[in-house]
């Protein structure tokens, strides 16, 4: 593959640590894709294992895992609250590239949501104390008229709510993937041990 941007994926090169192999891709899809390269697939379960997944976007990362924020009244945050453990995909059309992480969940430090949220755009904090997320709504009317309240109760500074903040999927795996010829993908596996990690090739 000519230029291309990511080196190519094998055992013997790749980084010991997943994260930082995680930040050189994700530095090259920022490059290639820009904000889009946010964009993460994450999926829950209930505790008898029926699973669902949604979109949402990559925040934050960095050796303890990904960050994303959204509502803990949600439905996912309902989900992880009775199953605390997730899985994410990345995937970039422009690079041929997709990363899987798996593992348990955590909910962010309280002063590290505040730090994110302060750094919101007012109308999306607006939106945060609007929206009762996954909850149904009469209308658009009724949704807009909560965004009304919400702004005449909060004029100029804005708080975080208090069901609102940020989760981290801690890895215990970690896959990278390249699109090859024929089907015959490179697929290169971590997998936690205790405080080590084993780092394999898979079959495509």
């Amino acid at each position: 593959m000519t230029d291309d941007p990511l080196p190519p994926l094998d055992v013997a090169t790749v980084d010991p640590e997943p994260m930082a192999q995680f930040a050189r891709w994700y530095d090259a899809a920022v490059v290639a894709t820009g904000d889009r390269a946010a964009a993460m697939m994450v999926a829950t379960a209930t505790p008898d294992g029926r699973p669902s997944a949604r979109v949402v976007l990559l925040r934050g990362f960095d050796a303890r895992g990904l960050v994303f924020y959204t509502n803990y009244d949600s439905r996912k945050g309902g989900e992880l609250a009775a199953n605390s453990y997730a899985a994410a995909v990345l995937y970039w059309s422009e690079l041929d590239a997709q990363v899987r992480v798996e593992g348990p969940v955590e909910r962010v430090d309280a002063g590290e949501s505040d730090v994110y949220f302060a750094q919101r755009p007012y109308g999306h904090r607006i939106g945060a104390w609007a929206s009762h997320q996954s909850a149904p709504v009469a209308d658009r009317g009724a949704l807009e008229a909560q965004v009304a309240a919400a702004e005449a109760r909060f004029p100029d500074d804005v708080p975080r709510p208090p069901q609102w903040g940020g989760y981290r999927i801690v890895p215990e795996t970690v896959e990278f993937w390249r699109n090859r010829a024929d089907r015959v993908h490179d697929r290169v596996e971590y997998c936690r041990r205790e405080a080590a990690w084993r780092i394999r090739r898979l079959s495509p």
